[in-house]
């Protein structure tokens, strides 16, 4: 690539990109977390946010009371042992689920419109505007010491969360970030995934071979 058209430090974006893990244990639950740093990650996320014609639909939920963050919390853990039932979960998960309401912030990314009963084709439309914008503030925070997780088992109690918040009957919730600063250094590395080889389909469903020429 000719290095006018990077004039920027790749490295240093291909190592957050790959290194941006969901923080459970590691979340600082004491510290708090300045409204300033949100503010600013999330002016940073709504720039990857897509927006069809020049609508602006997207909005961020950032909790920060005790009682509606126990509140949450109690949903949270309800709807976690509910999914998990019998079956083996890593104690890191379901940590979270026992300490969701200790964290100083939680961030609900959310966007206008609701498509539960409608097609494939417009669900795509809505929540393609919102997760972008929800994994670039996942980013933004990451590079300010701030860890996250995705995990949407609080949709279980849409309904009721949305209750709680005054969040409109005409906004979707997303999914819920659980934020705080993380302990320890910044030493996240990439996760074994599979080879990019069996993930691409070049042309035609199971082609593994590239294109020439």
């Amino acid at each position: 690539m000719d290095e006018k058209h990077r004039p920027y430090d790749r490295e240093s974006v291909d190592h957050v990109l790959t290194t941006t893990r969901s923080v459970r244990r590691r979340l600082d639950f004491e510290r708090q977390v300045e409204p300033e740093v949100i503010e600013e990650c999330i002016k940073i996320a709504i720039q990857a946010a897509p927006g069809g014609g020049e609508a602006r639909p997207w909005h961020f939920m950032v909790v920060t009371d005790p009682a509606k963050k126990d509140a949450i919390g109690g949903l949270y853990r309800e709807g976690f042992y509910r999914f998990a039932g019998d079956r083996p979960m890593r104690p890191v998960i379901a940590y979270l689920a026992d300490n969701l309401h200790r964290c100083p912030v939680l961030i609900i990314p959310c966007i206008e419109g609701r498509v539960e009963n409608d097609g494939q084709g417009a669900q795509a439309s809505l929540y393609g505007q919102i997760l972008p914008a929800a994994w670039s503030l996942q980013m933004a925070l990451r590079t300010r010491g701030l860890g996250t997780a995705w995990t949407g088992i609080h949709l279980q109690y849409a309904s009721e969360v949305a209750e709680l918040l005054a969040i409109p009957d005409n906004i979707s919730q997303a999914t819920l970030f659980p934020v705080a600063y993380f302990t320890g250094d910044d030493n996240f590395k990439p996760v074994d995934r599979p080879p990019v080889s069996e993930v691409i389909h070049w042309d035609a469903w199971g082609s593994r071979d590239r294109p020439t020429g």
